[in-house]
């Protein structure tokens, strides 16, 4: 009718409207996502309502899995059923079951000389076994620190591959204990052990050759150029940690290098042969400290000459034994060399960078390329001697020609 009014229609309180001529549709993805949503909360409820393993029986446990690997029949299944279904497997089955991983040995790679290398840093398994039977047979003797009952499970040829793959590649001694199986207490105990004993067994060996054997070794165009030389010196730094006191962040800080390290001064033959090793020292000592501690000039002959860098300024601890110093010239106060000064440098230049040579070899283990902890800081001397004494058991580096 006329007049009558209109009737009016409220909403409720709680309603939003969300169907207009300009709202979209919502996309595929955010469906998607709901439904993920839904079934995560599903699987949630369903897990919370199932008994765990913990309530029942361990046998029980085991019927489960069995019955939950083996294919059961349903409903649909006939006798006439395709004999190219998917193949279930049983909980017998390998395939059901995990294996562990072999234990990490130096028997793995008897026949794998690249890992030998990569790992230890000698040539093959061969050389591995004749560098172990130079410690002799103390090796099948040892005694270690608050012996743990995981330390005699690893054979005495693994024990010495796990110090060389630390010496190596500085593995972390979790991946070690991983590795060989071992806790990280009993691989640090080893490491101090056989770097320890490999340093007194090897300290026993004369390494710093007579003058005729030098000679007779020495390279062709050496002898030619530089015939009365002993030995080639050099100094290295290695990185430590920054030490916690004071007084010992002043010893091993090196202005040089502009961090803390420790420095040993080393010597080789004109052949390559590494003869003299000192032991290691702060970093901010330096070369002419380090020579004046040791017995190198002891050890040279009368005639003897040492070939060094530029900044190695020993001659004064050398004259009383007649012993003469090849150093490249200073530039001091001089606008120029004459030519022959010049072409001298380049000679002994070209000859003691042999020092250099065998410095990088022994750098290949990153024991001493990365800042050694508190513990391998207190046993630098140690640490340094055997990277060294390795490379004497290397292939010859140095050509007999050079």
């Amino acid at each position: 009718m006329l007049g009558d009014k209109p009737e009016i229609r409220r909403l409720n309180a709680s309603a939003v409207p969300s169907v207009f001529p300009w709202t979209e549709p919502p996309s595929q993805s955010a469906v998607d996502r709901q439904q993920r949503a839904q079934r995560r909360s599903q699987n949630a409820e369903l897990q919370t309502a199932e008994p765990s393993c913990d309530s029942i029986d361990i046998e029980e446990c085991l019927n489960v899995a069995a019955y939950e690997c083996v294919e059961t029949p349903s409903e649909n299944t006939s006798d006439d059923s395709n004999e190219d279904d998917e193949y279930i497997p049983t909980f017998a089955d390998n395939s059901c079951q995990t294996t562990a991983l072999p234990r990490f040995s130096i028997e793995n790679f008897v026949n794998d000389p690249a890992a030998v290398h990569f790992y230890t840093g000698l040539e093959n398994y061969e050389q591995f076994q004749f560098v172990l039977s130079t410690l002799g047979p103390a090796a099948y003797h040892l005694h270690y620190q608050y012996d743990g009952y995981d330390i005699n499970v690893l054979s005495v040829a693994d024990k010495f591959f796990l110090t060389l793959l630390r010496l190596r590649r500085y593995t972390t001694l979790f991946e070690l204990s991983r590795m060989f199986e071992t806790s990280e207490a009993t691989g640090l105990k080893i490491l101090v052990t056989w770097i320890n004993f490999m340093y007194y067994q090897w300290k026993e060996i004369e390494i710093w050759p007579s003058k005729e054997l030098v000679s007779l070794y020495e390279p062709s165009d050496f002898k030619q150029k530089f015939p009365s030389t002993r030995v080639i010196v050099d100094g290295t730094e290695c990185p430590v940690r920054k030490p916690k006191g004071p007084k010992a962040q002043q010893a091993t800080f090196s202005t040089y290098k502009n961090r803390n390290t420790v420095k040993v001064l080393v010597g080789c033959t004109p052949a390559g042969l590494v003869s003299y090793i000192s032991p290691a020292y702060g970093g901010c000592t330096s070369d002419h400290q380090i020579v004046e501690r040791s017995n190198l000039p002891m050890r040279c002959d009368s005639g003897d000459s040492v070939m060094a860098d530029k900044g190695f300024n020993v001659q004064d601890l050398f004259a009383h034994r007649n012993v003469t110093i090849n150093i490249p010239t200073f530039f001091r106060n001089k606008n120029r060399l004459p030519a022959d000064v010049v072409l001298r440098d380049r000679r002994v230049s070209s000859k003691r960078v042999h020092i250099e040579r065998i410095i990088g070899l022994a750098k290949t283990y990153r024991i001493l390329t990365t800042p050694m902890n508190t513990t391998e800081s207190a046993l630098a001397s140690e640490i340094l001697y055997v990277c060294f004494f390795l490379c004497n058991l290397r292939s010859r580096i140095v050509p007999r020609t050079a």
